[in-house]
């Protein structure tokens, strides 16, 4: 069985406006992982992460390069304890 890993996730740049959390759930259900995204007041996303070891690290690539439209700058992570999650969700504002 794989060991789950989860991480906190902060991404700076051109991230809000242009479909980065939507796109972030459709590809967080494609690869199979749980948490949460939502915008920041200071023009940030942040977001959690949990799954396979494989699966959060191919979340965060698709993180540094988001949608079509976004310009992400950086992305940076710290693991935090999972949680169990089951799902993806979009949350309001910080």
């Amino acid at each position: 069985m794989a060991r789950v890993r989860r991480v906190h996730a902060i991404v700076t740049g051109e991230v809000q406006g242009v479909g980065y959390r939507y796109s972030m759930r459709r590809v967080a259900d494609e690869t199979g992982v749980a948490g949460w995204v939502r915008n920041r007041p200071d023009g940030c996303v942040e977001a959690e992460i949990e799954g396979t070891a494989s699966q959060v690290e191919a979340m965060v690539d698709w993180m540094r390069h988001g949608p079509h439209f976004a310009r992400p700058a950086s992305v940076r992570t710290t693991d935090v304890p999972p949680t169990g999650a089951d799902g993806f969700d979009i949350l309001p504002t910080a």
